[in-house]
């Protein structure tokens, strides 16, 4: 009887863990270069062929290290950042698991010089399969220099899920400018097919974010700055002006390492509101410096998202600290504690404080929260029993026509019956001369045969797009030139995105060339978009493009004619005339699929007479 269960080779367990850590070449330049700046390197410059695909090297002059070390660090588990439980909660490092290099050296052609500043000669390892391969002297200066060949060679399979050069670069440039970012006292740059792309000399954190943002940034920054006994947040945020239709300039870093937070920047979005538009978004770079035991950063493999200890209270500070920030430049107001004479007349001034008033507002935990040490940061758990006195404030509430609560919540069953279908014995049509009426500038109800119908108009034009730009692929769509063409200045990850779908963009009816470095000229546009905003709707195709991208089941065509169609669609809160909504609908029942977007959102609702009816009966 022979036994079914048996231990993997290390090579092949080397490559099962590598598709953790290393998932295409940007992985890999994240972690070589977060090594980097462990070992103490003042200088770190990248190195990439063929967008990684061929060879990625990082060079570094920090302290480098001895023949053993150099053997073992390409051990699996084999670190010198932590050597006890305890560590993982208060880790300073980037790099900790000790996988990075294990997981390299499995799925690529490693080689490594590395020399410390007592030694004559350094160390040269060359691995390949996991296995070391050769050993030997090398002569080198102080730091190391780790070069990878050939990445995913030996796994065909995971080599050919990789996306086009362009797009792999755009990843590669997006991990080197965050750690550049975290670590401005650090020379850094990057040379791709032997061109430069960046050369940045170590600085300030401003000077940095010059470096990354641009120049034009150079008057456009606002410094924040909040210091408390819990943690402290620095960076800048970008002028009102500098929003723009997409989220390519917003870094968040926690105690230096860079994370990704809809939570947080919600918090930004908040203390922007009012000061820029609901569809564009501020540009910031934050730095949160907190205790790491307060924070959690083995949530992720890829360690871009953490948790902490209490979300709420590092919201409230992010969003005071850049309100306050906004305030003090004037950019936003702030409050006015001018007093008003009326209130020396309230009785809560006029009249005395009695002990026992004393003894009560004493004994509370909001008076705690003002007069005990870093109780200002603490938010007290809710009990069992408050949660219930909270629960019979709303079950004892009684409805206004005398009836229990039961009537909405009937109410609601009923309404869960409404149904959304397309009509497959009776053409789905509308009387032309019927007036339509808009609600609240989305939603259109319109008669219909033994009933009515309600359309979002939003979603019901991303529809009529999507299939007339699914149509473009096979015939190309118009283009109106445009009279003053438009410049276009991009960075240089969305500039490699831009050209990486260019062509695609030309058969839906965009005329976009080329123009300098990081510039394109737009010299037409689809006949049925309008002029005017062609920068905008190009900045929000990429964005849109961008997040669209991580879903590998659709084909660059496919997404890029999503994002279009909810782009270029009619938006909800516009108003439109009884002939735009009669021909909306029309087009909308022209479709293929008329009742649901490309996405599955529905467009319509049908409301039946009969149910319609059963709302009004006893």
């Amino acid at each position: 009887m022979s036994n079914s269960i048996h231990l993997l080779p290390d090579h092949i367990a080397n490559q099962i863990a590598a598709g953790e850590v290393i998932q295409r070449p940007a992985s890999a330049v994240k972690e070589l270069l977060e090594n980097a700046v462990d070992a103490g390197a003042t200088e770190i410059k990248l190195i990439i062929n063929d967008a990684g695909k061929a060879l990625i090297q990082v060079i570094d002059n920090g302290k480098g290290m001895n023949p053993i070390d150099a053997q073992n660090a390409f051990a699996r588990h084999a670190t010198s950042k932590i050597s006890s439980i305890e560590d993982l909660f208060q880790i300073r490092t980037m790099g900790f698991r000790g996988e990075a290099l294990a997981s390299i050296a499995a799925v690529a052609q490693v080689s490594l010089k590395t020399r410390q500043a007592n030694e004559e000669l350094g160390t040269g390892v060359v691995i390949e399969n996991s296995q070391v391969s050769e050993t030997s002297p090398v002569a080198c200066p102080v730091g190391t220099s780790i070069s990878m060949k050939n990445l995913f060679f030996n796994v065909p399979a995971r080599r050919n899920f990789l996306k086009s050069n362009s797009a792999e670069l755009k990843h590669i440039i997006e991990e080197f400018t965050r750690v550049a970012l975290a670590f401005p006292e650090i020379y850094f740059s990057l040379t791709n097919n032997g061109q430069d792309v960046f050369h940045w000399e170590a600085g300030s954190f401003k000077q940095r974010a010059i470096q990354v943002l641009g120049n034009s940034y150079q008057t456009k920054l606002v410094a924040v700055g909040e210091k408390t006994d819990y943690l402290t947040i620095s960076g800048f945020v970008g002028k009102p002006e500098t929003a723009k239709k997409t989220r390519s300039d917003q870094y968040f870093f926690v105690n230096r390492r860079f994370i990704k937070s809809a939570y947080l920047h919600h918090a930004i979005a908040n203390a922007f509101e009012g000061l820029i538009p609901k569809e564009n978004f501020p540009s910031y770079i934050l730095y949160i410096d907190v205790d790491p035991a307060q924070v959690d950063i083995n949530v992720h493999p890829t360690k871009q998202e953490i948790k902490f200890e209490d979300d709420k209270i590092i919201y409230a500070f992010v969003q005071a600290a850049v309100k306050h920030a906004l305030a003090q430049f004037s950019i936003a107001p702030s409050l006015d504690f001018s007093l008003d004479a009326n209130i020396q007349e309230l009785d809560a001034i006029q009249k005395p404080f009695s002990e026992e008033q004393k003894f009560s507002a004493a004994s509370s935990s909001l008076y705690a929260g003002f007069t005990q040490k870093n109780q200002a940061h603490f938010i007290p758990k809710v009990s069992e029993a408050e949660k219930k006195e909270w629960k019979s404030f709303f079950t004892n509430i009684p409805s206004g026509d005398g009836n229990d609560q039961n009537n909405a919540e009937s109410f609601i069953v009923k309404s869960s019956s409404m149904g959304l279908y397309k009509d497959d014995t009776n053409e789905l049509s509308i009387d032309k001369d019927a007036t339509l009426l808009q609600i609240n500038n989305t939603y259109i109800l319109a008669p219909m045969n033994a009933g009515l119908i309600m359309v979002h108009q939003q979603l019901a034009h991303e529809r009529v797009l999507y299939e007339k730009y699914q149509n473009a692929t096979t015939q190309a769509h118009a283009t109106q030139k445009s009279l003053f063409p438009v410049v276009l200045e991009l960075s240089v990850a969305d500039a490699i995105l831009l050209e990486d779908i260019i062509e695609d963009l030309a058969v839906i009816g965009y005329e976009i060339e080329p123009f300098g470095q990081n510039s394109f000229i737009i010299q037409g546009i689809p006949a049925d978009v309008i002029s005017g905003n062609e920068k905008n709707a190009i900045e929000l195709l990429l964005e849109q493009f961008k997040h669209f991208s991580s879903d590998i089941k659709f084909s660059k065509r496919e997404k890029l004619i999503r994002c279009m169609a909810r782009q270029s669609a009619i938006k909800a809160g516009q108003s439109l005339s009884q002939k735009e909504m009669h021909i909306l609908i029309e087009d909308l029942f022209n479709c293929n699929t008329p009742n649901i977007t490309a996405t599955g959102a529905p467009t319509f609702i049908d409301f039946k007479e009969a149910y319609l009816d059963g709302l009004f009966s006893k």
